[in-house]
């Protein structure tokens, strides 16, 4: 399955990637705003806001592309490697 995770800090990108791959999903994660973000998105099965490290601009990208292609979002209010990991722990019930 694969994730888009929206925002986090740039210093935890390879822990944020194992915790993906230790609960089996393959995570896409923008940490800053890239050129052409919404088109890099992709189609992903779910989204992952870190709101608290994220500009409003990714924010409204995200929502924008989610809606417009129906794919769920979580939203979740910190940034750490153990917030991701509940996330993913129960992310098979929000997709479903």
């Amino acid at each position: 399955m694969s994730v888009v995770l929206v925002g986090g800090h740039d210093r935890m990108h390879v822990e944020y990637k194992d915790i993906g791959d230790k609960y089996g999903y393959k995570l896409k994660i923008f940490t800053q705003l890239e050129t052409r973000f919404e088109k890099k998105i992709g189609s992903p099965d779910a989204i992952i806001l870190f709101t608290n490290t994220v500009s409003h601009k990714m924010i409204r990208t995200a929502l924008k592309k989610a809606k417009k292609s129906k794919i769920p979002v979580i939203r979740c209010h910190t940034s750490s490697g153990f917030s991701l990991e509940e996330t993913l722990k129960t992310l098979d019930k929000v997709v479903s």
